[in-house]
């Protein structure tokens, strides 16, 4: 995936990941006729952590688009909430799927489709992010700045592609505060109090808590683990992939895995990420629950294909899996 894939957007001082792709992005994609290899194109098979075909449903009767693809929304709450209680909202829009569980998606920049259960504005809520080219579509899943909804996509095309990201069935098939402890049981003591400061909605990412900002009490988690291999960034930079680690995508992705200290060589082996601290343990537990430990856990999470980026060319359809 070329670098200009990888876009940043300052917000209130915090990084955030826009759609996985700029508008460079789909004018190369609308210019060739498809998009580049990403890390979903290798799947063949099932994934680590893919669910059963049952858990996508009937997609035969998916309803064929004639903008670019077809949006389906699933509710996979396990009953905790009806079809009238689970919601998307694109542009403007907001249904919840018993009134309209698809979306005829058309060609847009930048994109977001949120989902809310209980009401169209309930605090429960996440988002997935997109760029959908005249003929491609490229988008994933997220855990950038915060976990709410246990989220999955499944992007099909004509010409048979066929490719799921986001939480793996596991994590689907449990309990949300069941998940919500595993990630506190799972973590660090210094990542506590990431369910702690919007608890119950959303587990935070660390760049965004105030304990490793500046004054806080792990505000030298890991910039003094930077310095050992000559970088001099503050932590929430760190995790956040900021000021001079902004085009930094190796190094950045480098120091959150904690394989910074070795040869640059040994950046893009998955085998060797997370095995010391200090590192992004928030990134680690998304990446262990997540099909085929792929996720998007800080912003250059896509360096070595390790994101839940998926694109194609010629899109059919795009199930999304809402979860509890």
């Amino acid at each position: 995936m070329p670098p200009t894939a990888r876009p940043l957007l300052r917000r209130r001082g915090a990084t955030r990941l826009i759609a996985a792709a700029t508008l460079a992005f789909a004018t190369f994609c609308s210019l060739t006729g498809t998009a580049p290899a990403t890390a979903a194109d290798h799947v063949s098979g099932r994934a680590e952590g893919q669910p059963p075909d049952s858990f996508w449903g009937d997609t035969s009767s998916i309803p064929p688009a004639k903008n670019v693809l077809t949006v389906q929304v699933l509710n996979r709450t396990n009953g905790k909430y009806p079809d009238d209680q689970v919601y998307w909202t694109f542009n403007n829009e907001t249904h919840s799927i018993a009134e309209q569980s698809t979306l005829d998606m058309p060609a847009n920049s930048a994109g977001r489709m949120y989902f809310h259960l209980g009401s169209p504005d309930s605090k429960y809520a996440d988002f997935i992010e997109f760029t959908v080219g005249d003929d491609v579509f490229n988008g994933n899943t997220t855990r950038v700045d915060a976990f709410g909804l246990k989220l999955a996509m499944r992007l099909h095309a004509h010409d048979g592609f066929d490719a799921q990201v986001g939480e793996d069935y596991e994590t689907f098939q449990e309990d949300r505060d069941a998940t919500w402890k595993k990630f506190a049981d799972a973590v660090p003591d210094e990542f506590a109090s990431l369910t702690e400061v919007e608890k119950p909605y959303r587990i935070l990412a660390p760049g965004s808590v105030p304990d490793f900002r500046e004054g806080g009490k792990y505000a030298d988690y890991m910039s003094g683990y930077a310095k050992t291999v000559g970088i001099d960034a503050p932590t929430s930079d760190i995790f956040g992939c900021a000021g001079v680690l902004a085009n930094e995508a190796g190094k950045c992705s480098a120091l959150n895995r904690h394989v910074a200290q070795l040869p640059e060589d040994q950046w893009s082996d998955p085998s060797k990420y997370y095995q010391e601290a200090p590192a992004n343990y928030y990134a680690k537990f998304w990446h262990d629950h997540s099909i085929d430990k792929l996720s998007y856990g800080f912003p250059y999470d896509d360096f070595a294909g390790q994101s839940s980026f998926v694109s194609h060319g010629d899109p059919q359809y795009l199930a999304v899996a809402v979860g509890w």
